[in-house]
């Protein structure tokens, strides 16, 4: 009797994995012309055991997941040196909000209107060592950020490095996926949090290293650079061969979507609204905070900078929080609470001491932070099969959103006072009422 193909499950819900496992070792034993059955009287078959298969894969994947998000982590710790060292530039150029702002925005334009790009064209013809080429990018921009002598060598820098990060992200977030192990939400949440860890450890190292030593000593951190792409080669070389092994299977029939285009595209809508009140707020953190605690409670460049990494820190712990919750509980509802909960702290931060500034600012990262791994979770199960385009949609939307905000708000404050941006953007939130309209997500999504 012809045996099933191997790509195909065995109709037990048992892996492919195990299945070829199995059926070597009944060829093995002479016993090759009996199917694979899987009836309550075969509790002597090994396919009964099938509960360790789970944690067979994941350890396989764990080393992957591990790997991206370290990458993820010194790829952020660099892109984070920017923002970081803007009281240094500011001085040392001469230069007003409104011009750190379009830094901020060149960095951010070149990231997010090209990460769609490289996402569509992965989705078709994907680059496993396509990463290490985007570090590579990363790594120019730093060293030319060390030696720029003008305001404009500042924006190409600035544009170098946000150019590595349209590669990186797209690609990085499909080999998070394809090393989940079906915990998509934790797998999205591991790679989120190195990159989170790695932009609060930025300006911590850019407070020891940057300020004393001055502009120059941002080379030292090439190295950085290329300790990620020697990792991030590594993990190409599992990408390709997970590539090849999925091209000798027969191809799946494709995952259909759950709903109709229209209540889709009205779904990916709300999404992007979401993000843009997410990252246009965190943008008040990231670019400005440091500003803001030096004019309102007088603190030092590095006292402030020790304060923007205490809330970078929180995002990081709260990245890492909002995809597994996602798992358990459903991903809208985190929606929910991470946009829309975190509202009555955003309207109490402006009139607070600076004890309670930074008691307000860790619950605003953390609650705010919880909610991305949940949106492009479920915007990938929106449009199955597109993980490439929806992931750098949303990466290159959640940049293009902080850059334009930084911007806007740079403007803002030069017109009229650092402090009046936050009690602006503490209304940005309220956008979160918008989650109401988005639809269940398949039952499948939550994971016990």
């Amino acid at each position: 009797m012809r045996q099933p193909s191997l790509a195909k499950s065995d109709g037990c819900g048992t892996s492919d994995l195990v299945y070829s496992q199995t059926r070597k070792r009944r060829n093995e034993a002479g016993d090759a012309a009996n199917p694979l059955m899987c009836t309550p009287m075969d509790t002597k078959s090994p396919l009964t055991s099938a509960a360790p298969v789970q944690p067979i894969v994941e350890k396989a994947a764990l080393p992957i997941l591990a790997a991206i998000s370290f990458s993820h982590l010194l790829n952020d710790l660099i892109q984070s040196l920017l923002p970081a060292i803007y009281p240094l530039l500011k001085a040392a150029y001469n230069l007003d909000f409104g011009q750190i702002g379009i830094i901020t925005l060149t960095f951010q334009c070149t990231a997010s209107l090209l990460q769609p790009l490289v996402g569509y064209y992965t989705d078709k013809r994907p680059r496993p060592f396509s990463l290490v080429v985007g570090m590579g990018f990363t790594l120019v921009g730093l060293l030319t950020l060390s030696q720029a002598s003008s305001y404009w060598l500042l924006l190409f820098a600035a544009a170098l490095v946000g150019m590595g990060s349209s590669v990186f992200h797209p690609e990085s977030s499909r080999v998070a996926r394809m090393a989940s192990g079906g915990r998509l939400g934790f797998a999205q949440s591991f790679f989120q949090v190195g990159g989170n860890a790695g932009t609060a450890i930025g300006p911590l190292l850019a407070a020891f290293i940057v300020v004393p030593f001055g502009q120059p000593s941002i080379a030292w951190f090439s190295g950085v650079a290329l300790l990620a792409m020697v990792v991030l080669y590594r993990v190409g070389r599992w990408y390709q061969a997970r590539l090849e092994l999925l091209r000798s299977r027969p191809r799946p029939p494709e995952a259909k979507a759950l709903h109709s285009r229209r209540k889709i595209t009205m779904s990916i809508t709300i999404l992007m609204l979401l993000v843009f009140s997410k990252n246009f707020y965190t943008a008040s953190f990231t670019s400005y905070f440091t500003f803001y605690l030096i004019d309102r409670f007088q603190l030092t460049v590095q006292d402030a900078q020790l304060h923007l990494f205490i809330f970078l820190f929180a995002v990081a712990a709260g990245t890492l929080l909002g995809g597994p919750a996602g798992d358990r509980f459903g991903r809208k509802y985190v929606i929910w609470f991470s946009i829309l909960g975190v509202l009555p702290f955003t309207l109490l931060l402006p009139y607070a001491n600076l004890f309670w500034t930074g008691v307000l600012s860790v619950i605003i990262g953390m609650i705010l932070a919880s909610a991305f791994p949940a949106i492009l979770v479920y915007a990938t199960e929106l449009v199955p099969g597109r993980v490439g385009v929806i992931a750098g949609l949303f990466f290159g939307l959640s940049f293009g959103m902080g850059g334009l905000g930084a911007a806007i708000l740079g403007q803002l404050a030069d017109v009229t006072s650092i402090a009046y941006v936050y009690k602006i953007c503490s209304f940005l939130p309220a956008i979160g009422l918008l989650t109401f309209f988005l639809p269940h997500e398949r039952p499948k999504a939550r994971s016990s």
